[in-house]
């Protein structure tokens, strides 16, 4: 078992977390521009009205912005 983890240095494991929280962080606050954005809430159209055309734009925007940031913080 310490084999596996023989290569591993802890500056890796250290960069790896703090970029996971990084994209995950700049990830959220698109999608509270996104919100700010829109001239209607997006909760309440996708939860409250089931709204799928905004639910699928929404996801489409997601999808784009999560391939956007890793390729970025890549």
């Amino acid at each position: 078992m310490e084999a596996i983890f023989a290569d591993i240095k802890l500056s890796q494991v250290v960069s790896t977390v703090f970029y996971s929280f990084l994209g995950l962080g700049l990830f959220i606050v698109c999608f509270f521009v996104m919100e700010k954005l829109t001239h209607f809430s997006l909760h309440k159209e996708i939860i409250d009205e089931h709204n799928t055309a905004v639910a699928m734009i929404i996801s489409a925007f997601l999808i784009a912005m999560g391939l956007i940031l890793a390729a970025v913080i890549d």
